[in-house]
């Protein structure tokens, strides 16, 4: 019996959000925001923090400074029922920022690494590897020294039977240096959306990229194509585009696609149907766009079944 039923390995940082802005910023002139919310951030985080709420024994494994930040992120996953004690505090860099500029249903995001960047495969307590049964990486492109030893985490976890979701997110150099036919078969899950799934594979069609990625799928890959929905893609068998569970009255759609990641690895970590695990993740995600925030919608395992019913009339089956 493991300890944790999933680990959040990657980057810690506060989300500074601003929303109902008077237009977009430009040089030398001031814009108002009409709210304003400080937030836990980091796509890796919101993952972890949903998806204890969700009921999954959940920890992570990370970096901070030893800095009011950093207490406000470790304070907010120890909230949300996240045991931190793979957290690292760093006393030689502070913790990471971002300034979220929230438009309607799109955003603008300014980040400040910090000790996000520095985090590496040797800063992790060992014994993680041996309390968890999945492991679950996010937005490497925005950690240079989890991303240099991401092939060693991977063989690592192969060895002691650990499963693995990998969400690589956005590449803000855009170079998109990833190795994915040596990387992809040691991941389970791997869990892009269609813009970064087309900028990895550089191809211009979503079939092309799947058909480049396909032949090297660990288990499955599971595509987020926004408000068309998600496409299930097995490494062997029939492709399931299943649509999205729409909000007419979206508040922000921060964390939407970490949200769907925490509802399709619950499931999964549960032995569900990928099937059945990719309609949780759909419904997790359009249940994160009713509230602030990645994790405002997600208070408590009772708050995200009761807005699943009275937003979208379905059951959130956890």
């Amino acid at each position: 019996m493991k300890t944790f039923d999933i680990t959040a390995i990657g980057e810690l940082n506060v989300d500074l959000i601003l929303n109902r802005i008077g237009g977009f910023p430009e040089m030398g002139k001031e814009k108002f925001a009409g709210e304003m919310l400080l937030t836990l951030g980091s796509s890796t985080a919101i993952f972890a923090a949903n998806a204890a709420a969700l009921g999954a024994r959940t920890a992570f494994a990370g970096m901070i400074g030893r800095d009011l930040f950093g207490s406000l992120v470790e304070e907010s996953l120890r909230a949300k029922k996240v045991d931190t004690r793979f957290v690292v505090t760093s006393d030689a860099c502070a913790t990471g920022a971002t300034i979220v500029m929230s438009y309607d249903e799109d955003r603008a995001n300014v980040t400040y690494q910090g000790a996000m960047e520095r985090l590496r495969l040797g800063d992790l307590d060992p014994t993680l590897f041996d309390l968890t049964r999945h492991v679950h990486i996010s937005s490497i492109f925005m950690q240079p020294g989890l991303r240099s030893d991401l092939g060693d985490l991977l063989r690592t976890t192969q060895s002691k039977g650990i499963t693995v979701s990998l969400d690589t997110q956005w590449d803000p150099a855009e170079r998109w240096d990833f190795d994915y036919p040596h990387l992809l078969p040691m991941v389970d899950l791997f869990m892009p959306n269609e813009s970064e799934l087309l900028a990895l594979t550089r191809t211009s069609t979503l079939d092309e990229a799947i058909a480049s990625v396909r032949p090297y799928l660990g288990r499955a890959a599971i595509v987020k194509c926004g408000g068309r929905g998600s496409l299930l893609v097995p490494k062997q068998g029939a492709m399931r585009l299943l649509p999205a569970f729409l909000n007419r009255r979206v508040v922000d759609t921060i964390g939407a696609g970490d949200s769907f990641n925490s509802g399709f690895v619950y499931g999964f970590v549960q032995g569900r149907p990928l099937e059945e695990c990719q309609r949780l993740g759909t419904l997790t995600g359009a249940v994160n766009t009713t509230a602030a925030g990645g994790t405002g919608a997600f208070a408590d395992r009772e708050t995200a079944i009761r807005t699943a019913r009275e937003h979208f009339g379905e059951t959130l089956d956890i």
